[in-house]
């Protein structure tokens, strides 16, 4: 098995995962929109899905939901070919942060600076 399909098959544990837990949290609340989910869940690349789990209340939810968003993007990133490369700078990502953040667009030092460039548009606005 080679490194594309390690990372293909980690990500779709994950992402496994984070479904289980939605439709867990979801099946929890006593609210027909979050049973509504929970029976949409199932086909979460519905962005409308996606979008409506973004806005819920639940931080948990929110967490989740964008968890999902970011394994997709990894999981579009290795079937592209560009997985394990930074999307800011081009350079190969250490293989201890994908180890450790599997859904990692950006080295180390563009994520550090893209965090930096954030908040310092939040503060200034």
């Amino acid at each position: 098995m080679d490194n594309n399909e390690k990372h293909r098959a980690s990500l779709h544990a994950r992402r496994h995962i984070i479904k289980r837990e939605i439709l867990s949290a979801l099946e929890r609340m006593d609210d027909d929109r979050h049973a509504t989910l929970a029976e949409q869940v199932h086909d979460t690349k519905d962005n409308a899905v996606a979008q409506l789990l973004l806005e819920s209340d639940d931080a948990d939810l929110q967490r989740a939901a964008t968890e999902l968003q970011d394994i997709d993007a990894a999981l579009q990133r290795v079937a592209a070919g560009t997985y394990g490369r930074c999307s800011a700078c081009g350079i190969e990502i250490p293989a201890t942060r994908l180890a450790a953040y599997p859904t990692a667009k950006r080295c180390v030092a563009c994520q550090q600076e893209h965090e930096k460039n954030r908040q310092t548009r939040t503060t200034t606005c």
